[in-house]
């Protein structure tokens, strides 16, 4: 167990929100943040050249956490996450895109739970999936989920959902998103994190991701491209490593002949 501080009880988190024209359902996602049971946050709004009301929703909130950055020129998703994440002081990292939204005790039980856990540096947990379509929702792991080393089983079977994640900031001093990515960046993050740090699940849904008609993730094209060139650069690493690539293979066939327009989140 690790030895707790009392004047470090309630770390600061950093909320990473990035936002290009995200006004149709950011006022959701910013009132889950503001309804966090755990209090000692900030949230790091990143415009990424918005046009549309994203700014005038956000100032509408008085609140001194919520703390505002317009990119000079458009980037793509992974390079804007990481110039967010630049902003940041927290001691913790948690992602939240403008369309999703948190549970209000999300932040409270994952920081309990990093802060009594010796070196661990990584927090993941189940999620709700709700269609914005049929108004339900329903839980994304069937499953049991995964602790531990899971590179494998991210090989396997790649569901981790980036707005359930809690890390430590200094896991950023060593490595940063590729900022070449719009689509697989947190798939690329993760997968190579997991290679050298222990991740733990909390098995109960923490979060909710909206799918709707515009989740970019739906991006066949360009999901596509990017995985063919992840694939290329890192297959001959994993395979060195004694990983087995034989569900990945196949996921990424079905991928190619177009029969999968989705993956993960």
């Amino acid at each position: 167990m690790k030895k707790i501080n009392n004047k470090n009880l309630s770390p600061l988190v950093s909320v990473i929100m990035n936002c290009h024209n995200g006004e149709k359902y950011l006022s959701r996602s910013i009132k889950s943040v503001l309804s966090q049971t755990y209090k000692k946050w900030e949230l790091i709004f990143f415009d990424n050249q918005s046009n549309d009301q994203s700014k005038k929703i956000l100032k509408k909130y008085s609140d001194k956490r919520l703390k505002y950055f317009k990119s000079k020129k458009f980037l793509n998703l992974y390079q804007a996450r990481n110039s967010a994440i630049s902003k940041a002081k927290g001691k913790y990292i948690s992602f939240l895109d403008t369309d999703d939204w948190w549970i209000s005790s999300k932040l409270s039980k994952q920081v309990k739970v990093i802060e009594s856990k010796e070196k661990l540096n990584f927090i993941y947990s189940d999620l709700y999936i709700y269609d914005q379509k049929t108004k339900k929702s329903s839980l994304y792991f069937k499953n049991k989920m995964p602790s531990g080393k899971i590179t494998q089983n991210l090989l396997d079977d790649y569901k981790l959902g980036i707005l359930t994640v809690l890390m430590s900031r200094k896991i950023f001093n060593k490595k940063k998103f590729n900022k070449k990515y719009n689509i697989i960046g947190d798939f690329d993050f993760f997968l190579n994190l997991s290679l050298r740090e222990k991740f733990y699940c909390m098995p109960e849904p923490l979060a909710y991701y909206r799918k709707h008609e515009k989740n970019y993730s739906k991006n066949i094209d360009i999901f596509t491209k990017e995985l063919n060139n992840w694939s290329k650069k890192n297959f001959t690493k994993l395979e060195n490593l004694n990983y087995s690539l034989k569900s990945f293979r196949y996921f990424f066939y079905k991928l190619k002949l177009k029969k999968l327009v989705g993956w993960g989140l």
